[in-house]
């Protein structure tokens, strides 16, 4: 799979392999998970689910681009993202995960034949068994209609992104946000019980695997995965398994963008769900409700 179509710089994170439509804005799409990711990593002997996170996400310009004549050079905003995984079909076995997405577009609206908004269901499949669902909402935008989105941004990026990364706060602790390093941890701590700064450091490989002009969704995502452990503080291992985002407005470099967490009650052993809310500039961000299940 060409790395342009998915919006990635490193071949090594093109995690998508081959698509083909199977009936009319319904398509195939299959995908192989390393064994080992440098990021997309679990102590727990499962795969990550931000990793499928990231597959799902690269579906969005895949399709859009070779399905749907989307142009190179467009840009793609997200606008709601949820899933829901089986933890039983994410355990790591001795070949590498290969899945298959079967997805189904709607709500698709159209501009000179061009897309600017779709909406995505997708189930994926390992082994004949169903691992995931998912539903997501994004945008699509030519590049004069993301400059005026943008308000100009595009053009200071470069010196956002460097401020960004000499103004890095301290980070939690990596074991409280779930992480085994602490380049790997967007949390930054505050003084507020539940409540952290987003950290974003544009010098990370995965998380910017190119230069941006915003914090990208998976970012974001990740940041969601992270208050969740740190919320519930659990000495026990426990997974993300399921989260419903809603991305209210880009967030930006050049501001702090504020977190708070707050947890629900537990349905027995079962699972806990924490809701998540940024802030940026006194305006909302995105939020989030993440359903933690215990191992």
């Amino acid at each position: 799979m060409a790395r342009e179509y998915v919006h990635r710089a490193a071949l090594a994170e093109v995690f998508l392999t081959g698509w083909q439509e199977t009936a009319a804005d319904t398509f195939r799409v299959t995908a192989q998970w390393p064994r080992f990711h440098s990021f997309y990593a679990d102590e727990t002997g499962l795969y990550d689910p931000m990793l499928l996170c990231e597959t799902i996400r690269q579906t969005f310009p895949l399709l859009a681009h070779a399905a749907y004549g989307m142009p190179m050079g467009h840009f793609l905003s997200w606008s709601r993202f949820q899933y829901s995984v089986n933890p039983q079909e994410m355990d790591i076995r001795q070949r590498p995960a290969e899945l298959e997405l079967r997805v189904r577009c709607h709500d698709i609206k159209r501009q000179r034949a061009v897309p600017t908004r779709m909406s995505m269901a997708i189930e994926v499949f390992r082994d004949g068994q169903l691992m995931a669902v998912a539903e997501t909402g994004f945008g699509c935008h030519a590049p004069a209609v993301y400059e005026r989105l943008r308000r100009g941004r595009t053009e200071a990026a470069s010196l956002m992104q460097a401020a960004a990364v000499s103004l890095l706060p301290d980070t939690v602790p990596p074991a409280q946000a779930g992480r085994a390093r602490p380049r790997d941890v967007v949390l930054a701590v505050t003084d507020a019980p539940r409540e952290w700064l987003l950290r974003m450091d544009t010098a990370h490989p995965i998380l910017f695997d190119h230069p941006l002009d915003h914090a990208p969704g998976m970012l974001l995502l990740e940041a969601v995965r992270q208050c969740a452990h740190a919320a519930l503080s659990r000495t026990e291992p426990a997974v993300v398994s399921g989260m419903d985002v809603t991305f209210n407005q880009y967030v930006e470099f050049d501001s702090p963008c504020r977190v708070r967490s707050s947890v629900g009650a537990a349905a027995g052993r079962t699972s806990t769900t924490v809701s998540v809310e940024a802030h940026q500039y006194e305006r909302p961000a995105f939020s989030a409700l993440a359903t933690v299940v215990p191992l």
